[in-house]
């Protein structure tokens, strides 16, 4: 059962990495009081983004170079920053309904990304020569159990994501401008009365939110994916399960995604790992989600989502 687990983790930790950055992103948005349905759409942009800078910079860079990786990885962090600004424009100044402005982003998204990689490819799909490529960690993989768990066949960008998920934690609890933040998604006027704007705020909170999107799309195509195909399965919509499953908290976040990448990792390879043949493929891929309606069923009275958060600022109302 332990080689059972040691075989799947490393692949439940890279399939983590990309859902665990848009949900984190998906809490800085919400926690200034913004909804973000557009995670998928923006995760689209980032993938098209990343796999379209690489593929125009793997030529040009010194053999055995990630440079072009990396700069695959921050332009489409930039492009998903930027892309978001319509999803808070349309929230914040014009008070849109902030669903449907998300739903939007999301058609928008996957059908522009697509007539765009058309237009580039002929058939709509981007790939990389090659991405990040899994390594053993020096020392820490050689640790009974936890070695083989944790350290071995990682991606760096794992451990870049669990970095970002450290520092958002102090971030927001820890620093002016994390409560700032988390003012204007529960008291929006009592934050403006106490001169902070909450428009700005709320703005940064949107922009953070499509950038990491955008880099957990991007994410995707140096890992596990290797090309654009205008998909990234749904997974904006898993992030955001993840957000609520964990509380709006990003410890929180790391456990749920941290549990719908073992889940689903489970059911991708339960047909290679003999243990696993017996239980029906079908059952494997839905109990993650299965677990998420019963466990947001459990805990509906308990969880409590920031009380600002799909509330257009009005600063009038007392």
């Amino acid at each position: 059962m332990l080689e059972t687990i040691e075989q799947i983790f490393p692949y439940a930790m890279a399939y983590m990495a990309p859902l665990l950055i848009t949900a984190l992103g998906a809490l800085y948005c919400e926690r200034s009081g913004v909804v973000n349905i557009g995670l998928d759409g923006f995760m689209i942009v980032g993938s098209f983004a990343g796999a379209f800078t690489i593929v125009n910079m793997q030529d040009k860079v010194p053999s055995g170079s990630n440079l072009h990786l990396w700069l695959g990885l921050l332009v489409a962090f930039l492009v998903g920053a930027i892309f978001s600004l319509l999803h808070a424009f349309a929230s914040i100044n014009l008070c849109a309904n902030q669903v449907i402005s998300g739903t939007a982003i999301n058609m928008i998204a996957g059908s522009l990304t697509i007539f765009l990689a058309r237009s580039i490819t002929g058939s709509g799909n981007i790939g990389i020569k090659m991405g990040f490529v899994p390594k053993d960690i020096p020392f820490l993989s050689k640790i009974p159990i936890i070695g083989p768990l944790f350290f071995t066949n990682t991606y760096i960008t794992t451990w870049l994501v669990l970095l970002i998920v450290v520092l958002s934690a102090i971030v927001l609890y820890k620093t002016s401008f994390g409560m700032r933040l988390r003012a204007c998604g529960e008291h929006p006027q009592a934050a403006a009365s106490a001169g902070i704007s909450v428009y700005k705020m709320r703005y940064i909170g949107v922009i953070i939110s499509g950038g990491f999107s955008a880099l957990g799309g991007a994410i995707i195509i140096v890992t596990y994916a290797g090309e654009f195909n205008g998909s990234v399965a749904g997974l904006g919509f898993l992030a955001l399960a993840a957000l609520i499953f964990g509380q709006w908290k990003p410890f929180g976040i790391l456990g749920a995604t941290m549990f719908f990448g073992i889940a689903t990792t489970i059911a991708n390879v339960s047909g290679v790992i003999s243990s696993l043949q017996a239980i029906p493929p079908v059952y494997l891929k839905i109990f993650p989600y299965v677990v998420t309606l019963l466990a947001l069923i459990v805990f509906s009275k308990s969880s409590r989502a920031p009380k600002a958060a799909g509330e257009p600022f009005d600063a009038g109302k007392r």
